[in-house]
């Protein structure tokens, strides 16, 4: 550590502050006219501006060093190059008209490009798009992105599934550190609120090159909303109500920027009770959710920072049946009571023609769970009217009580670009205690420490990107008053990206990957409240490591998209949970088991918007993952055979802008391809349909959305919900209705 800050100290003593001016115009390529109000945006750089009225744009106070510049606006396709600075002459800049939503700039890789331009296949979708489905929480609305699936205890509970694979397969990262809340647990959900979240971006694969452990089945990245544009100012109040679960999620923001600082805070409630299918309501699925969200920044010509701050408490009920049917919110036992808190802070030092990437993250996970007494006579249910019998508060202790606490960083320095070559060395790693409270114990306390070191390059050729990389991993496993663990990976990543004619890409990726086992599968003992079940770890067990290929195809003209992706998985020493036969404390008893498996499928679709028809969107896609042990046996939780079906149409007038209408069609085939302990699914379909627009309200922007999702009040059960083997159904016809005010 002392020889990384001696480098650093180093490094900015001899930068050289720079001031350099940009300028440029922005033309239409059919018609030659100028474009007004286009953003103009460096990402690296975090500043940017907008075009005047004549298609002009200047940009200021720009470090010398060559960086993407982006440019965007709607009907048209997204521009992007490398700038090298200073430059001396004035920018033309074409874009091209088309039909195709604007592209971002894909973050959760290294070389931050667009999608287009990206060697690994990305998908990327805005919290916007997916709020506008009428989605109650955020592990929900992921299930719209291809590919993903959420493992589910009710409507409060999820966590992301990519192709076949979830809990420790898969990372998620927000605030740009990775987020640790003992997602091993079944019935530990995403813990994240949407409320100051951008977008959302998710890895497909094997991403163990760029982030370590854990990275094995991908990455599930969450961007925080950016910092306002410099010198100026913008709040906003977003109201969302659900007639389902008579709940709501509420949040109020401010941030401001001036020429070198930024400040955003953000304040969100949500509060829901008991969702309700076609014939009851699921008792004790109600939950309340409070979050809190703050940044700080700081930009001169070679310097950024920013510092960010998120506190998450919930009360989570967990469901044990179909009970009192009412409307109240506070939850039965047993319930979670959940505090996260993550602490980031991310600085980019800009030297000449190259930069250095320091992040730093600590995440504060204090989870409580509380159950009935083994007695079960010392806590009253609710009587007929929904009344407690036992007030909420009287219960002081908690049965499970288990704190982690993580500090990871992520030092990253970019080499200047040699001829074709872009090239990245980076040291990752990350400390974590786990310790208990509560009067039952499932994991010991324990200490965990990782290390990696990589390099990764992408390399621009006339027809063709190459993006290459490898990386050494140790992570040690030191429980207390037990056994200590070291396991330790080589990973390596090969991709290619080239058009294969005019209009179609194609792109080749091969990746290894590992996961280590954690806490829990080596050392649990103890009955696990929420899976009803007790589980005993396995302190042999050997880390997984896999080996994936992922193939993509597209096909792209002025009416037409279609897309191919398709995956093939071999995973070694696959960690699964069996039943043993034994009885424990009237539980079941589980152990851990490793077996050779194999996961295979993909993504397939098209997006036709015909021209001149621009306003018109037909989009259908087909999803499908296979998952099975070397012995045939089919692996538990793999989501069943999904078709979307979406026709969407866009439309403006004097008084509504950016107006849309869509109705979809979501059919489940049934899932018949089952692990030894699960029981088939039968398939079903949803129908949903909303719209939207934006407006003006006392001179300031109102934007309102209306959603209907399972409009025929279908009785259904999907096959990774966790209710499945109490025969508890899914929620039912939910109509939302969403409002965003600027102030």
């Amino acid at each position: 550590m002392k020889y990384l800050v001696s480098c650093l100290i180093l490094l900015v003593s001899a930068n050289v502050f720079s001031q350099n001016t940009l300028k440029g115009n922005i033309k239409d390529k059919q018609t030659n006219i100028t474009i007004a109000f286009a953003n103009v945006y460096f990402p690296e750089l975090e500043k940017g501006t907008i075009s005047d009225e004549h298609g002009n744009f200047e940009l200021t106070n720009l470090p010398n060093g060559n960086y993407k510049l982006v440019v965007s606006v709607i009907g048209f396709e997204t521009y992007s190059s490398q700038i090298n600075l200073p430059a001396n002459k004035m920018l033309d800049i074409i874009l091209s008209p088309s039909a195709i939503e604007m592209e971002e700039i894909i973050i959760s890789t290294p070389f931050h490009k667009l999608q287009s331009e990206n060697v690994m296949k990305v998908e990327q979708q805005k919290i916007a798009d997916l709020k506008a489905n009428g989605l109650v929480t955020l592990s929900e609305g992921i299930t719209a992105i291809p590919g993903v699936e959420s493992i589910s205890t009710g409507q409060s509970i999820g966590k992301p599934v990519i192709r076949g694979l979830s809990s420790n397969r898969v990372l998620v990262y927000a605030q740009g550190v990775r987020l640790e809340n003992q997602q091993f647990g079944s019935e530990h959900g995403l813990g994240l609120n949407d409320a100051g979240i951008e977008s959302i971006e998710v890895i497909k694969g094997p991403a163990s090159l760029l982030y370590g452990s854990d990275a094995l089945g991908g990455v599930l990245y969450v961007n925080p909303e950016r910092f306002a544009a410099n010198n100026t100012s913008k709040g906003d109040l977003n109201v969302n109500y659900f007639t389902n679960t008579q709940g709501y999620n509420t949040n109020l923001g401010y941030k401001a920027s001036s020429d070198h600082f930024k400040f955003i805070i953000r304040g969100s409630l949500a509060n829901h009770a008991d969702y309700k299918t076609e014939d009851y309501r699921v008792t004790n699925t109600r939950f309340n959710e409070r979050d809190l969200k703050t940044a700080l920044g700081f930009q001169n010509n070679d310097f950024k920072t920013e510092f960010r701050y998120n506190i998450n408490s919930s009360e989570l009920g967990l469901t044990e049946g179909i009970e009192a049917q009412n409307t109240n919110r506070t939850p039965l036992l047993p319930y979670q009571k959940i505090n996260n808190h993550i602490f980031s802070s991310k600085s980019t030092i800009f030297l000449k023609n190259s930069k250095l990437n320091v992040d730093i993250g600590y995440t504060y996970n204090d989870r409580k769970e509380f159950e009935e007494h083994h007695d079960h006579d010392d806590h009253g249910d609710e009587d007929e009217d929904g009344h407690d019998d036992e007030e909420h508060e009287e219960i002081i202790e908690a049965a499970l009580h288990m704190k982690l606490k993580t500090f990871n960083y992520d030092v990253k320095y970019s080499l200047p670009q040699m001829g074709k070559f872009e090239t990245i060395f980076g040291v990752q790693g990350m400390n974590q205690t786990n310790t208990n409270y509560g009067e039952e114990l499932l994991i010991p306390d324990a200490t965990t420490n990782d290390v990696g070191v990589l390099a990764t390059s992408h390399i621009h050729f006339d027809k063709a990107d190459i993006q290459l990389g490898a990386r050494f991993d140790n992570r040690s496993i030191n429980i207390n008053d037990g056994f200590n663990k070291s396991f330790n990976s080589f990973n390596g990543a090969a991709g290619v990206k080239t058009n294969v004619f005019k209009q179609i890409s194609l792109r080749l990726n091969l990746a290894t990957g590992f996961r280590a086992p954690n806490l829990a599968e080596l050392a649990s003992d103890g009955t696990h409240e929420g899976t009803n079940r007790y589980e005993i770890g396995n302190a042999d067990l050997e880390s997984e490591q896999n080996f994936q290929t992922d193939l993509s195809l597209e096909f792209k003209n002025e009416h037409i998209e279609v897309f191919a992706n398709a995956f093939y998985n071999m995973v070694n020493n696959y960690i699964f949970l069996s039943p043993n036969g034994d009885i424990i404390d009237e539980d079941p008893v589980y152990i851990y088991l490793q077996e050779n498996a194999n996961l295979y499928g993909g993504e397939f679709g098209f997006h036709f918007h015909p021209h001149p028809l621009d306003w018109l969107h037909l989009q259908s896609s087909f999803e499908t993952v296979t998952g099975k042990q070397e012995n045939d046996d089919y692996l538990p939780l793999i989501p069943a055979n999904t078709i979307n079906n979406t026709i969407r149409v866009e439309f403006s007038t004097k008084r509504l802008e950016e107006g849309y209408a869509f109705i979809t069609y979501r059919t489940k085939l049934e899932q018949n391809n089952v692990s030894q302990f699960e029981t088939m699914t039968d398939g079903y379909s949803l129908l949903s349909a909303g719209f939207g627009a934006k407006t003006k309200l006392f001179s300031n922007e109102l934007s309102f959305n209306f959603s209907a999702n399972n409009i025929t009040d279908k009785m259904y059960i999907n096959h990774l919900s966790r209710l499945k083997s109490d025969g508890i159904a899914n929620m039912g016809r939910n109509f939302t209705l969403g409002l965003t005010y600027n102030l």
